[in-house]
């Protein structure tokens, strides 16, 4: 459900703004999880490589042989805990911790899928797909190499990716000005039916450091 969430607020405003920037902009940019993969490699244009509109039709054949492999099954939850009389909350935990992110639940190998940008963002050929795991130091030198100066970040999730990965805003405003859009991201949301009040939260320990601003705000100046 959380999913799905998430995919209608990127079709419903992140894919709009993105579309809306795209003639003023000099470089529309994913980051995702993972290694360098050959796949993902000839699927997208990254730093040192564009690839054809056959390449790209040969790696989306590739990818999707390639996650159909995966079973998308963890395993199940516990049928009972043991709890001490002494300390039941210590041994609840231990037995049932309330995030993980192992192969217990998630099932094996599902970390090292190439995944893809979401079907949910539209695409376009000279878009530039940052793999996370190379590291800050490629990215920033791409950037410079481009002439980039000034970034707006949206994405997910406020409280993880967006601000503590590669292309994160705790690296990139070391090097580049960078406007957080604030309703442009969402923020994990845990024992909550809605992401209004976490984003909130994040969003607003963020503008203590660093400048937001909203999809509704960013407008092309004039030349004059």
């Amino acid at each position: 459900e959380k999913n799905h969430f998430a995919g209608r607020h990127t079709r419903e405003v992140i894919d709009p703004f993105l579309k809306r920037m795209r003639k003023n902009k000099s470089l529309v940019m994913y980051s995702l999880i993972g290694d360098v993969d050959p796949i993902r490699k000839k699927l997208y244009r990254t730093f040192n490589y564009n690839p054809s509109q056959a390449e790209r039709e040969q790696a989306r054949q590739e990818l999707t042989k390639q996650l159909k492999t995966l079973r998308y099954q963890g395993k199940p939850l516990p049928d009972q805990l043991i709890l001490s009389k002494e300390f039941p909350v210590i041994d609840y935990f231990k037995q049932f911790s309330g995030l993980s992110a192992s192969d217990h639940f998630n099932g094996t190998g599902f970390w090292n899928v190439p995944v893809p940008i979401t079907r949910d963002i539209t695409v376009q050929h000279d878009d530039v797909l940052i793999f996370d795991r190379e590291g800050y130091e490629p990215l920033k030198r791409f950037l410079k190499n481009q002439g980039i100066r000034h970034i707006l970040l949206t994405g997910y999730a406020t409280d993880m990716c967006f601000c503590k990965t590669t292309a994160g805003y705790e690296n990139l405003s070391r090097d580049f000005n960078v406007f957080l859009v604030g309703d442009a991201t969402l923020a994990t949301f845990p024992a909550n039916s809605s992401p209004k009040y976490a984003t909130n939260a994040h969003i607003s320990f963020a503008s203590l450091n660093h400048l937001i601003t909203q999809v509704s705000w960013v407008k092309q100046l004039s030349a004059d």
